[in-house]
């Protein structure tokens, strides 16, 4: 198919195209992220949110779904309100999609889905509320048995009781084992199902060819390496041994294998930063870093992920647009609820800090 997708393409997925690079349009720009940072209170944030500082003004995106919000705002309402535009949005572009359309959407949602499991999982470990949970889960990885998650003892349990008719099921039954769910074996279990999906996901990308194996595989493995770095940081002072480590790695990206090997023995994070240095792509990325500055590592690597999705607009025919207009909006949401947060905890002297710019 390599090279022919723009005589065949349109047939079946140049309407959902259109409709996924229109949305693309819809999202905030500098200016907008200006008056936000302008912002006395949430209310005034929600102000911003429903008409744009336009002549003639307009509403953002958001503006249906925050203006009938009454007073006193919180930023979970906000929050859940911009996160419910991205929801009906995929779920309207789920329904008009054909068969491998729809295999690849319903694929960007199983990390939701995991991240779901989790939570749940964490939280009744914490003898926390079940509904108070399912009201934190993301709307993209809710599934009909979820609620029962709170029952499993263990693994196997989980994977028996509940997920065995779930699209992760695959993922949990290469990985089951018979021990308690501990707080220390909920991460592994999280880093072992996520290597799984990715896996898993960039073979189906492989397997649609063209333009979108192309384009998409880039975008895994940089979250693939991402993923890698982030188990590595935290492992660090763990009972999680180097070999353990390695086996959450995926096995794809640019990371990979000499990347994962320096990795897996790394004991602090310079040792990090120069296993990082030798990969080109993510040499200029720590170049920005200052020495001791780890904590913005978070910020760049946002950036950086920002780019990549944004460049993928640049070329036609392909499934990658939808995997980043789901990228890009949720970096806008969590923009806005940074913006939010800073302006009800009264710090707007780091308003600009977490904020990552679009376009």
């Amino acid at each position: 198919m390599w090279g022919w997708e723009q005589l065949y393409f349109n047939v079946k997925d140049g309407y959902l195209e259109a409709i996924v690079r229109g949305h693309k349009s819809g999202l905030l720009s500098v200016p907008d992220y200006n008056n936000l940072t302008q912002c006395e209170a949430l209310d005034d944030i929600k102000l911003n949110l429903v008409r744009q500082q336009q002549q003639p003004p307009t509403a953002t995106d958001y503006g249906a779904y925050l203006a009938n919000e009454a007073s006193p705002l919180f930023t979970s309402t906000i929050v859940d309100r911009c996160t419910r535009k991205l929801v009906d949005d995929w779920n309207m572009m789920r329904c008009q999609a054909d068969e491998k359309l729809a295999k690849f959407l319903d694929f960007c949602t199983y990390g939701h889905m995991i991240d779901n499991v989790v939570l749940i999982v964490t939280g009744t470990l914490h003898e926390r509320d079940v509904q108070e949970l399912l009201d934190k889960c993301h709307p993209l990885g809710m599934f009909d048995s979820i609620a029962t998650l709170a029952v499993a003892q263990n693994m196997r349990e989980l994977y028996r009781l509940v997920l065995v008719d779930t699209p992760l099921a695959p993922y949990f039954s290469e990985n089951l084992t018979h021990e308690d769910l501990d707080e220390m074996n909920i991460e592994i279990m999280r880093n072992t199902l996520y290597k799984a999906y990715l896996d898993d996901f960039a073979a189906y990308c492989t397997q649609l060819g063209g333009t979108t194996a192309e384009v998409m595989t880039d975008l895994l493995a940089f979250e693939a390496d991402r993923r890698a770095l982030n188990i590595t940081l935290n492992s660090i002072g763990t009972e999680l041994t180097r070999d353990d480590r390695k086996k959450l790695y995926s096995n794809f990206g640019l990371l990979y294998p000499h990347g994962h090997n320096e990795l897996s023995i790394a004991e602090d994070f310079d040792q990090i930063r120069a296993a990082m240095e030798k990969v080109p792509a993510y040499a200029s990325l720590f170049n920005k870093l200052g020495y001791g500055e780890s904590q913005m590592l978070d910020k760049l690597l946002y950036e950086e992920e920002v780019k990549r999705c944004a460049a993928c607009y640049e070329q036609q025919f392909h499934y990658g647009v939808f995997y980043s207009y789901m990228k890009l909006r949720e970096q806008e949401i969590r923009n806005i609820m940074w913006v939010s947060e800073c302006v009800a905890q009264d710090q707007k002297s780091r308003v600009n800090d977490g904020i990552v710019f679009l376009f």
